[in-house]
């Protein structure tokens, strides 16, 4: 589904990403795991197009991206759905204008049929009736589902978490990981997920890919990570500073 090349990516004279190359595979989900500020929400924007690479290739199936044309890199990002790290739901909106805000802005829809996908979408992701709350009356765990319900309205073929379970509890973590499974599950949709929380990875993981300084050190199911002789993996899977 997703392929990137040899990518390379600099801010002033700081490179973040360093000939990174990384496979992501059709229907399945994949993490991305690495140390704060080491450039994952970087190589996000990159998959989405939203940032162009200094030099490398960025695949979405057969479409090189990165030469796309600003209309058709435009076509290419509706075939996305993004959820935030802190939902990015419009606090001035009532929970029903959120998630029909992409079907009003992308499709030439009627009211009540916005009405219908906007019903069928919270239902799905547990939150049935609350088309007229506000978000500040929801719960955090409550905001991220709303949030979700949105970034799959236009029903994406490509999905992708931004730290989709920073600030909650375990209880709701766990929540939020089953949701993150059984969406993916429910369309076979293609998901990259950003996660510093090691028990969601290995909970939601079919692929994980480490980076480190630029790169992608190791890629591979869970089980190849948990069994990795890479010590900087280790370390991290482990919460272990690093010897000096």
């Amino acid at each position: 589904m997703i392929r990137l090349v040899d990518l390379n990516k600099s801010f002033r004279h700081q490179q973040v990403l360093r000939g990174l190359n990384l496979t992501i595979p059709s229907g399945q989900t994949t993490v991305i795991i690495g140390r704060s500020g080491g450039g994952k929400s970087v190589l996000l924007k990159h998959i989405m197009g939203l940032m162009r690479p200094d030099s490398g290739e960025i695949w979405v199936d057969e479409e090189e991206i990165n030469r796309l044309r600003e209309r058709d890199l435009y076509r290419v990002r509706k075939r996305f759905g993004m959820l935030f790290q802190e939902g990015a739901l419009f606090d001035s909106m009532t929970i029903g204008e959120n998630v029909a805000f992409p079907l009003r802005e992308h499709r030439k829809m009627t009211h009540p049929e916005i009405e219908r996908v906007v019903a069928e979408k919270l239902a799905l992701v547990g939150l049935a009736g609350v088309e007229e709350k506000m978000p500040s009356e929801l719960s955090g765990g409550m905001r991220k589902r709303a949030a979700l319900a949105r970034a799959i309205a236009l029903e994406p073929d490509i999905l992708l978490f931004d730290e989709p379970t920073t600030g909650l509890d375990p209880i709701m973590t766990a929540a939020i990981d089953r949701l993150i499974i059984d969406t993916q599950k429910r369309f076979q949709l293609t998901c990259v997920v950003i996660s510093h929380d090691i028990q969601s990875v290995f909970r939601i993981a079919h692929n994980i890919a480490m980076l480190y300084e630029g790169q992608i050190i190791e890629q591979g199911n869970p089980e190849d990570f948990r069994r990795s002789t890479n010590t900087i993996v280790q370390d991290f899977l482990l919460g272990r500073i690093p010897e000096q």
